[in-house]
């Protein structure tokens, strides 16, 4: 086991918004994979945070842990950045099978629970940050550091349980969805503060968490701003001559890629291809799919690591973003859109909800319903019969909202104020916080 804490250069942290804060992140995933959290760990410290993980061995999306990890492994090793990441033993999602889901899942929250303690021994911290992705059970590993370190305890609620279950067709017995909605309430109100990526969420959490713990809107920050000149030298991907939509992210089975295909196989324009970027449960289908239906103008590009990826979107004619038509889907802001809005690419939106309204609000461009692959289709070809001055203009709009509402460095100074506030209501539970 490797746990030693040398003086790293990186050790004297610059001032800013979070000096003298020190935060633990809980997130079952980090780097190396590819998430959201590794972005938001970044803006935290360059903003003065003094912050460490507590993550497991990582091995999405394949389900095959990375190279120079054990599955069983119990490790604290460092950033290249200089910060600490403490990994504790992780079951592998193998082939994304239900049993091994839930297995890798558990076996997270069991050791991070049991192990993340002693690795942590000795430490202290202000806060314990958890990035509540599915599944919610994460939270209960922040809810024992806020016991033992008595540090303020905060959710970042990333996807709602047990609606995405429900929805998801991954439980269907009422008896264990109810089960599951017990547990989420008891994790809820052992936090000190819950955040929603989504104005959304904020009733539905409400619901489950009850009046007495504090829920604020917190959104996903995109990357840093791209445009047109931030192609790389070489890039790994070079789209060809056309007008290429670029689905960029995980190919999985809340992303709605039947009505992606759907609407390919209604785009009768041969300059016009759809070129799906990344991978995920649905990788396989895809391709026998795109063979069975003989579809010439859908491409399967593959993974590629975060540092190609502005230059394939900076490519792009257009990004597309695709989700399920579902009650709780419609709640929520796919962390593409950011990511999308910072290229300054227009984007063709085929979802319902809150989502729908950003992109339109932000005037970045063409939304259409959920499931819908007549009008996604029409959408396609209406994006790509508009002018190259009306594209561009959508795409400006688009990093000029990314730049007011959704960049890392101002929504980093935010999530801090939060923290702050967060310890003292931790400290002197009985001040009235904002509920919403």
């Amino acid at each position: 086991m490797k746990h030693a804490y040398p003086v790293s250069e990186d050790s004297q942290l610059p001032g800013g918004a979070g000096k003298g804060l020190r935060v633990l992140v809980v997130s079952q995933h980090f780097w190396p994979e590819n998430f959201r959290i590794n972005e938001v760990v970044d803006s935290l410290r360059s903003e003065g945070c003094d912050v460490e993980v507590l993550s497991g061995q990582p091995n999405y999306p394949h389900g095959k842990v990375f190279r120079g990890y054990s599955a069983w492994g119990l490790r604290t090793e460092y950033h290249p950045s200089g910060y600490l990441i403490h990994r504790v033993p992780l079951a592998p999602r193998r082939g994304g099978g239900g049993f091994w889901r839930v297995w890798n899942y558990l076996s997270f929250v069991v050791f991070g629970a049991i192990l993340g303690p002693y690795l942590t021994r000795g430490r202290r911290y202000d806060i314990v940050f958890v990035y509540a992705i599915s599944p919610i059970l994460q939270g209960l590993v922040g809810a024992v550091f806020r016991q033992i370190k008595g540090a303020a305890h905060i959710i970042w609620v990333q996807d709602l349980w047990p609606e995405s279950l429900e929805e998801t067709g991954f439980i269907k017995n009422r008896l264990a969805l109810a089960a599951v909605a017990r547990l989420t309430t008891f994790i809820y109100r052992r936090a000190d503060l819950l955040l929603a990526q989504s104005r959304g969420f904020i009733g539905k959490i409400r619901a489950v968490a009850g009046d007495n713990i504090p829920i604020l809107y917190h959104p996903n920050p995109g990357d840093r701003p791209l445009g047109r000149g931030d192609l790389n030298e070489s890039p790994r991907l070079i789209l060809p001559a056309g007008f290429n939509v670029v689905f960029a992210g995980n190919l999985g089975t809340a992303q709605a890629l039947d009505t992606v295909l759907d609407a390919a196989g209604l785009v009768q324009d041969p300059d016009i291809r759809l070129v799906l970027v990344g991978s995920g449960s649905r990788s396989g289908w895809l391709g026998q799919q795109i063979e069975m239906r003989r579809l010439s103008n859908v491409v399967l590009a593959g993974r590629f690591p975060p540092e190609a990826m502005p230059s394939i979107l900076a490519q792009a004619s257009a990004l597309l973003v695709t989700l399920n038509r579902s009650a709780a889907l419609s709640l929520t802001i796919p962390s593409k859109i950011p990511t999308y809005l910072s290229a300054g690419r227009p984007i063709l939106a085929c979802l319902d909800g809150e989502a729908a309204e950003l992109v339109q609000d932000a005037k970045a461009g063409l939304a259409v319903p959920a499931g819908d692959p007549i009008k996604l289709a029409q959408a396609i070809v209406q994006l790509k019969n508009m002018s190259e001055e009306e594209r561009e203009t959508m795409g400006d709009a688009g990093r000029q909202y990314f730049n007011a509402h959704l960049a890392p460095a101002p929504l980093a100074r935010e999530l801090i104020e939060h923290f702050r506030s967060a310890v003292i209501r931790r400290k002197t539970p009985a001040i009235a916080t904002p509920r919403d």
